[in-house]
């Protein structure tokens, strides 16, 4: 018989760097569940995106293991990233405070496709460029 998750937890934590501290500690300790053990296999599977920002969904059991999977950074942290600014605008999008490129856009949307309500990367593509407006953020060659 499969194990029935007792709990869904969801986190977004900086890559290769979770720690028993809060937030983590805080949210799975509660839980039951061994947060080195959390946090040695969560900093092994992200390694290679150090620095990165990413979500993960943890599913407890009542046998107090894990599971936990590992989504793609959000598309605000993607668009802050690649436009290297701090924060987005604080009029939304009548202000602009940086520009992409369509290269740039492409990119994130590729990055973004298995997680967003899309099929096509030209779909994922207007939903980035949604939020990036929304942020302030101008995409080269469009309005």
């Amino acid at each position: 018989m499969a194990k029935e998750a007792v709990k869904k937890v969801k986190l977004q934590i900086p890559a290769g760097k979770a720690t028993p501290a809060p937030p983590v500690g805080t949210v799975l300790g509660p839980a039951g569940i061994n947060l080195q053990d959390f946090c040695t296999k969560y900093n092994e599977a992200t390694r290679e995106k150090m620095g990165d920002i990413l979500p993960v969904e943890i599913s407890i059991y009542d046998d107090r293991s894990f599971d936990f999977v590992i989504k793609t950074p959000p598309t605000a942290f993607l668009l802050k990233k690649y436009a290297k600014i701090q924060k987005g605008s604080t009029k939304g999008s009548k202000e602009i405070v940086a520009t992409i490129t369509q290269a740039q856009l492409t990119e994130i949307a590729e990055t973004k496709l298995p997680d967003l309500n899309a099929y096509t990367v030209e779909e994922a593509k207007k939903i980035v460029a949604g939020t990036a407006k929304n942020m302030g953020i101008a995409i080269e060659g469009q309005e």
